[in-house]
């Protein structure tokens, strides 16, 4: 294993990079048309472009990943997290290719990745479990049918896939149907599949997990446990290790059962067994993601394991550069930064980021996949970096936490920080019992949060390529279509001031426009939801501001600026 190539963008692929680098392997960047001068792609030895704006097309694409494997040389492949990072199908095409693929074997992809089989691994070696179906749903009606028996909540969820996408948390029976159609959507632009699963749903509860490696061979350890119940439509946003508040009782029966799940399939490489903690002490297990995960950091932080080093390790042939579960020494903390508005329900808000101050100083850390100038592009996700903090007890890293936080500022996007100075000092949050769960911050914070500046629209990023000869070989050349206006006289056109019109609908996030909810020229009242964007991966419903006769002014398909208008209500 000499050259990696890193098939992701952003903060993983930049933390990659850099591993490589410490680990002596040349690292070979991707990126879409809209990433050609991102970090990652100033930061690693090689980059080649995909050719495309749209995930589909590029990090999505596996054609394109493997092209850009054999033009740049590479000899092994880094999925990152999030894209094809949990795709049986791309790890089987990466080592029928000829490549190292730095991630588990497709067998386990296959088994842990799909829901309803890793739900069916953990009935057989006896993992705690809540009640659920263990094969896809065949469409709504079963979702309800599976209510009506076992009661509500119930979460559905894709079967494939993680991060949140594609999961939704019903409490209404009138609401399953709906449900199940949105999840569906959901996972099938997020991960390619839409086979989705029902679960009861813990209310309140807590999310845990456990970090494990493998040797491919059965052998696992455990590397330890995190807490990362602070989440917002089942994303998270800050995660910290070790968990606190669990008996030792609680702590041996996840970390033995994690342990037996990713036995059971051979495990290889870096996983995560996710749990959720209920209130009366219920522990039921959630899931595997076959994969780095996003919080990786805090475990990193309170167990000195590089887990990015171990995972070239163990794709080299090596186990597991240890075999007990370290001691965590001290506490950590994760927040991550997102370009999204807490006082707006935490709506995407895309923009290039003008000023960026990062915090430092003793046990802080910053992952990051951008600089000042660069831009939060809105056909990808809106994490913008991480910052991490270290100390020797939960009360000193909260303490490191409001430092730092108070030294951090990205200007040009709306961003968390505001939530995150917040949540820092709630007692619920403070306290050693630990009194947070998982729908606590729309439930408690969500109404405090005042709504930010909307960022000006990032421009078309899109590349016009030319074929050009060079030394008498025919190549194609990538320029921006920004710049081509800019010779053809055209230069930056400026966004045109918002009418007053009352009757104009307006998208409150920039996006796809997925599914019109009502017809065209029906009544609405105010507040009715009545279209769906996709907007940075995630499903956001659009409501109505006023009653009326509602006229559809773009089209399912339609790419959408934010405020720009959709339809009129008159």
């Amino acid at each position: 294993m000499k050259k990696v190539l890193i098939a992701n963008r952003g903060e993983i692929a930049v933390r990659v990079i850099r591993a490589c680098a410490e680990a002596g392997y040349a690292s070979v960047a991707v990126y879409a048309d809209q990433d050609a001068d991102a970090l990652h792609v100033r930061l690693a030895d090689e980059a080649v472009g995909l050719g495309g704006t749209t995930a589909a097309d590029t990090y999505l694409s596996i054609a394109a990943l493997l092209r850009g494997a054999a033009d740049s040389g590479a000899d092994a492949v880094h999925p990152g997290y999030g894209f094809l990072s949990e795709s049986a199908e791309f790890a089987r095409a990466v080592e029928g290719a000829g490549l190292v693929w730095i991630g588990p074997s497709p067998e386990s992809i296959d088994a842990l990745g799909d829901k309803m089989t890793a739900r069916r691994i953990a009935q057989k070696v006896n993992a705690p479990l809540a009640a659920g179906t263990d094969q896809p749903l065949a469409g709504p009606a079963e979702a309800v049918a599976f209510a009506e028996e076992h009661g509500l909540p119930i979460a559905i969820k894709a079967a494939f896939g993680g991060g949140g996408r594609g999961l939704k948390v019903v409490r209404e029976l009138s609401e399953v149907a709906e449900a199940f159609d949105a999840a569906t959507r959901e996972a099938i632009v997020a991960f390619g599949r839409g086979e989705c699963f029902v679960e009861r749903f813990l209310e309140s509860p807590r999310h845990i997990e456990v970090q494990v490696l493998g040797d491919g061979q059965g052998d696992i350890v455990v590397v330890g446990d995190r807490d990362c119940s602070m989440q917002r439509r089942n994303q998270k946003l800050i995660e910290e290790a070790p968990a606190p508040g669990l008996t030792a009782a609680q702590r041996s029966e996840i970390h033995d059962a994690a342990r037996r799940i990713c036995a059971d399939v051979s495990y290889r490489g870096a996983g995560t067994v996710e749990f959720l903690l209920a209130a009366d002490g219920t522990i039921s297990f959630l899931e595997v993601n076959t994969r780095l995960q996003v919080e990786h950091p805090v475990t990193e932080e309170v167990t000195g394991v590089d887990l990015v080093a171990e995972q070239f390790r163990i794709a080299s042939g090596l186990g597991p550069s240890f075999s007990d579960t370290p001691e965590p020494r001290g506490h950590a903390f994760e927040f991550r930064i997102n370009a999204e508005d807490p006082g707006r329900g935490f709506l995407p808000s895309p923009g290039v980021v003008s000023t960026l101050r990062i915090p430092g100083g003793p046990g802080v850390r910053w992952d990051s996949g951008i600089e000042a100038g660069d831009a939060v592009q809105s056909a990808f996700d809106s994490m913008i970096a991480k910052l991490i903090v270290h100390a020797d007890s939960r009360d000193a890293a909260l303490i490191r936490a409001r430092r730092a936080l108070r030294e951090l500022s990205v200007e040009g996007p709306a961003t968390v920080i505001p939530f995150d100075r917040l949540a820092v000092d709630e007692p619920e949050f403070q306290t050693d019992t630990f009194a947070v769960h998982t729908q606590w911050i729309e439930g408690t914070l969500l109404p405090r949060l005042e709504p930010q500046l909307r960022p000006a629209p990032v421009e078309d990023a899109a590349l016009q390529r030319f074929a050009v000869e060079i030394d008498g070989r025919r190549v194609m050349l990538g320029v921006p279509s920004a710049l081509l206006r800019g010779f053809a006289g055209g230069g930056v056109q400026a966004v045109a001031p918002a009418s007053a019109d009352p009757a104009e609908l307006r998208a409150p996030a920039p996006g796809t426009l997925v599914r019109w909810l009502v017809d065209d020229s029906a009544s609405v009242e105010a507040g009715d939801a009545v279209a769906v964007l996709d907007a940075m991966k995630m499903e956001t419903q659009v409501t109505a501001h006023r009653a009326g006769a509602l006229v559809h002014a773009a089209s399912v398909g339609d790419s959408i600026a934010a405020d720009a208008v959709i339809g009129r209500i008159g």
